[in-house]
């Protein structure tokens, strides 16, 4: 959403009129996040101020309710120690996975300021057998053009360090998220089949990433994290680059086809800020050592 639709607390220009139509067209369309911390309804509410109103809460999926799903569907018994905001906890005790502090089956991070406590408190956990689980491999999120707020992936990290133990990333560029979105939005066309479904989003590594590997078309933007420029340093590439969604208005509109080749971003440079260093955790070259220590 952010960098697709808006920035900081203003629309993109054209996510309007794009959203506007996708409803208009019947399409069913999702919008995913790797921010754990919102619920649903927070951000139908958010768009709402922001000039889209109207949105059900079921045209939102996040890495909360994403993780919620995994564990239901793989540990449907299990308990969990959280590190996060209202979103996740919110999604966890929607689908009934109890809150634990004494031994839970997974340490669980999301999205929020963790304090030394709880992070003390999640490391013995880890210690003691619990399994380390992010929402999202977010190290840090945008909110401005200079400015970031940490993610769930710092988070993780840290319990990575601490613990010498490896976490389990869920959300983009995961598979599972964009399986469970696709269902979701069959779900939406009445349990059809969903013939073609395009992920459209402003970050090589997580959106652009995640959709080619679940073998899905991917459009990038460049309204928000990525510069054009910045393509040559991926194997992986977006089937095509776009301004923003304003470029596929008209094209929703008239349904005219059209392909990679007519991208009108390659007639210009967007104006990201790059910031050095890894965003995400989604890759390690060498998997850690496990380190002595008490293990039930």
């Amino acid at each position: 959403m952010d960098g697709v639709i808006y920035r900081e607390n203003h629309l993109i220009p054209g996510a309007k009129d794009f959203v506007e139509v996708l409803i208009a067209s019947g399409s069913p369309f999702m919008f995913l996040t790797n921010n754990s911390a919102p619920t649903p309804e927070d951000l139908s509410v958010r768009l709402g101020h922001l000039g889209i109103p109207s949105l059900s809460p079921r045209h939102f999926y996040t890495s909360a309710l994403n993780t919620a799903d995994f564990l239901c569907e793989t540990h449907p018994s299990c308990t969990v120690f959280t590190i996060g905001e209202g979103g996740l906890t919110a999604a966890l005790h929607e689908r009934r996975i109890a809150n634990d502090g004494i031994h839970p089956s997974y340490v669980v991070v999301g999205e929020g300021t963790a304090s030394l406590e709880k992070l003390a408190k999640a490391h013995s956990l880890i210690e003691q057998g619990a399994r380390l689980l992010a929402t999202n491999p977010d190290n840090w999120c945008p909110v401005s053009q200079e400015g970031t707020r940490p993610g769930a992936g710092a988070t993780a990290a840290f319990l990575e360090a601490s613990t010498g133990r490896r976490a389990y990333y869920l959300g983009k560029p995961n598979g599972y998220m964009f399986q469970r979105a696709r269902r979701k939005l069959s779900e939406m066309a009445g349990g059809g089949v969903i013939e073609q479904t395009i992920v459209i989003g402003d970050t090589m590594e997580t959106d652009i990433r995640g959709a080619v590997e679940a073998g899905l078309m991917a459009y990038l933007v460049l309204s928000g994290s990525t510069r054009i420029e910045d393509l040559c340093e991926y194997v992986y590439q977006p089937t095509r680059v776009l301004n923003s969604v304003a470029d596929l208005v008209e094209e929703l509109k008239t349904g005219a086809p059209s392909s990679r080749l007519d991208s009108p971003a390659y007639d210009q440079k967007g104006n990201a800020v790059p910031r050095v260093g890894l965003r995400h955790q989604t890759d390690a070259e060498q998997p850690r050592r496990r380190r002595p220590g008490k293990r039930s």
